[in-house]
């Protein structure tokens, strides 16, 4: 049987995907990356804010064509849509064949087989380092998730309501998968979860996520590494997490801390707390602490009762922490959170305009800080040709994620061409807003080393949408 993928949201989703593929595999079954193809057609959907649930039901009814015009045969939705419309769909998209809950992953083999699946009431859905997967990133990095769920209770998120409780990893579990990944070629892990701090508490673990990652950073590989996590919660970022960070060479130094707003009146009836004076004395002790750190954050504009005085409150508060990184949303009034019966809501075309000015903002200090960087050197993960030229080469350094930051530029280099997968020094020559451009300088012995190819890939690129 032949089975398409379509992966929509987040990274977490994505490793959702992964993981269904991998179980799909094992039992014999064939990956597609041409939904006219594929026999059975899989949406893993996002449903966190109106443009995700919009682009999911779009998705749907797309890939519900190929079932008259292609060979599919059934159409399976899974992901949050499912946990939050799961009787919708049933009733008003008859073109959907079955439905897979986030906690139901397991059960895709059997449904893609027309089988009754198991039913597992009991224990929340958390894959292990034993569970098949197939990883569609380039193959030099990955995401690893690590938890699951969340205990917060921030009014504006939904995520909890169909994630569940939060839940680690076991902490093997994480090592012994890591170490596979490393020994398969891949050069960069990702950590993911909806708050990666949190790790360990769960299991007893006070200190859990820098246990974690000072274990991480001592496997063993025949080349460079990079460790990264994403999406920390500010309260949880402890001084022995930023001593860890700073301590490991292949730790990146780079957090990912959405902090919301900096308003502490906003940040109150966001059940986040805290306020913009705390946030900066906190990103003072960071890079404090680690010398060269890169932070990102994001922020909700528009929040119901964010008045003119918030919002000019957070515009100062950005000036002052000068992040390297940064996202805006504007709000997003979900009917099952908290936030959608709170008064004095923000009408669209306000929204959309403190957006715009926030992003203008960090547009000047972003483009200020790239300018800093020419004339100084960097290691960068070499990704491959540039998706707009073929006469650039694209990477990225220690301080850029992937998908979500700007890149670096390679169009000129010293030495051997360059490879996907290699860490090689870069000088960088130009900047612009968002991105640098640099010469890759001449590889050392150890750059050049041939990689272990990955056993388990598969290109599924035309048909995944992260």
């Amino acid at each position: 049987m032949k089975v398409g993928f379509i992966s929509l949201g987040c990274p977490k989703n994505l490793v959702d995907s992964e993981v269904m593929m991998g179980q799909l595999v094992a039992k014999g079954h064939e990956l597609t990356s041409h939904p006219d193809q594929a026999d059975v057609l899989v949406v893993n959907t996002c449903s966190f804010i109106d443009p995700a649930k919009k682009e999911s039901v779009d998705t749907i009814l797309e890939m519900a064509e190929y079932k008259k015009v292609g060979r599919a045969k059934k159409l399976i939705v899974a992901g949050c849509l499912v946990e939050r419309y799961r009787g919708d769909i049933r009733t008003e998209m008859p073109e959907v064949d079955a439905l897979i809950g986030t906690n139901e992953l397991d059960s895709i083999v059997a449904i893609c087989e027309g089988m009754e699946p198991e039913k597992n009431p009991i224990e929340p859905y958390l894959y292990h380092d034993l569970t098949p997967r197939v990883l569609s990133t380039p193959r030099h990095f990955a995401y690893m998730k690590i938890a699951e769920g969340c205990d917060h209770p921030c009014t504006f998120c939904v995520i909890p309501q169909y994630r569940g409780a939060f839940r680690s990893r076991r902490f093997e579990s994480v090592i012994a998968e890591a170490t596979r990944l490393f020994s398969q070629g891949i050069r960069e892990i990702n950590l993911i979860g909806q708050d990666t701090t949190c790790y360990g508490e769960d299991l007893g673990l006070p200190d859990g996520l820098a246990d974690l990652l000072a274990r991480l950073a001592q496997i063993e590989t025949p080349q460079e590494k990079w460790i990264r996590f994403l999406y920390a919660y500010p309260n949880r970022v402890t001084q022995r997490l930023l001593d860890t960070i700073a301590g490991h060479a292949s730790l990146a130094k780079y957090i990912d801390m959405p902090l919301q707003h900096a308003s502490a009146r906003v940040l109150k009836r966001m059940k986040r707390g805290a306020s913009g004076d705390i946030f900066l004395k906190l990103i003072e002790r960071i890079r404090r602490t680690i010398p060269g750190v890169a932070i990102r954050t994001s922020f909700i504009v528009g929040f119901p009762g964010e008045t003119a005085e918030d919002f000019e409150e957070l515009c100062q508060f950005v000036e002052a922490a000068k992040f390297d990184n940064m996202g805006v949303f504007t709000y997003s009034d979900e009917d099952t959170s908290v936030s959608y019966s709170l008064d004095a809501k923000v009408d669209g075309r306000t929204m959309q305009n403190r957006k715009r000015r926030l992003m203008a903002i960090q547009r000047k200090i972003a483009r200020a800080a790239n300018r800093a960087k020419v004339g100084s050197e960097a290691a960068v993960l070499v990704g491959g040709l540039s998706t707009e030229t073929d006469l650039l080469w694209e990477g990225r350094m220690m301080t850029q994620a992937p998908d979500i930051d700007g890149v670096t530029l390679i169009n000129d280099f010293e030495g051997a061409e360059p490879r996907a997968g290699q860490i090689r020094r870069l000088l960088i020559t130009e900047a612009h807003d968002y991105d640098v451009v640099g010469t890759l300088l001449a590889a050392t012995e150890q750059e050049m080393a041939p990689r272990t190819a990955p056993a388990q890939f598969v290109n599924i690129a035309p048909l995944v949408s992260v």
